[in-house]
């Protein structure tokens, strides 16, 4: 059985640890960043955590509901780190632009974290915030909510897929991942044009455009979409027409809000 996590006033450490420094949920949620950031996640454990606060282990069992809790905290951290200093503008596209770049941003801050929380949903206060406000762009540009609920979901979806693509190759050894990008110039560009004539005529363009992101073109791209679907361009409008599967994910896809087959 899960123990109870005990409230903020209540759990409180009064007196310092063994470091000198009175434990609180961010302190812990920072250190455990770091050590993610240093070590990977499977260098996070409680013991190590305990270790690197100078507390007891199960001090943090005050704080979270088992490390299950802890990862929850730290994706709720790099949420609310996007979230920090961003102003609605009360323009949906550009909201939504500078939203997005912020979550993608955040999370490649952290790439080890990024890849530990980037798939969960932790329904706490800033990761609630950040979906309203994105709803709350759509809805106020005139989508129907039916329409509002399925770019969010293909906007939220995006950009967390690309923080977790982009966060796994840059959690590779700096080695590994320059011997991927090199690949397109000492394998790609070097292809015989006889064989693969379009790569041999693209093949200094994808050199230059591979080794970065493609989420900023991709996140244009749906917001394109978006754009041109309330203008009247995609079709009859209806979320129910332009969207195959109204009702939910497509069969065997997976996505933040679900993961099943």
């Amino acid at each position: 059985m899960a123990k109870d996590v005990v409230p903020e006033e209540g759990r409180r450490r009064r007196r310092p640890t063994r470091q000198g420094t009175v434990l609180s949920e961010r302190l812990i949620v920072e250190t455990a960043l770091r050590m993610v950031r240093e070590h990977g996640s499977a260098g996070l454990s409680a013991r190590r955590l305990g270790a690197a606060l100078g507390a007891d282990p199960s001090t943090l069992y005050r704080y979270f509901d088992g490390m299950d809790g802890l990862t929850l905290a730290i994706g709720e951290e790099l949420i609310g780190r996007a979230l920090a200093g961003w102003v609605p503008t009360g323009r949906w596209r550009e909201d939504l632009r500078s939203l997005g770049l912020r979550i993608h941003g955040a999370y490649l801050a952290h790439p080890q974290a990024a890849l530990l929380t980037a798939s969960r949903v932790t329904g706490r206060p800033r990761e609630i915030a950040a979906d309203e406000a994105i709803l709350a762009s759509l809805r106020g540009a005139g989508f129907e909510d039916v329409d509002a609920v399925r770019i969010y979901h293909a906007y939220i979806d995006q950009s967390l897929a690309f923080a977790a693509l982009d966060a796994g190759a840059l959690a590779l050894s700096e080695k590994a991942r320059d011997s991927d990008e090199d690949r397109w110039e000492s394998t790609y560009a070097r292809l015989p044009a006889q064989e693969y004539p379009n790569i041999a005529a693209t093949a200094g363009l994808l050199a230059a455009r591979m080794p970065h992101s493609a989420y900023p073109v991709a996140l244009e791209m749906l917001l394109d979409a978006a754009e041109q679907e309330l203008g009247g361009g995609g079709g009859d409008g209806g979320g129910e027409q332009s969207d195959p599967h109204p009702g939910g994910p497509c069969p065997g896809a997976g996505s933040r809000r679900s993961v099943r087959s």
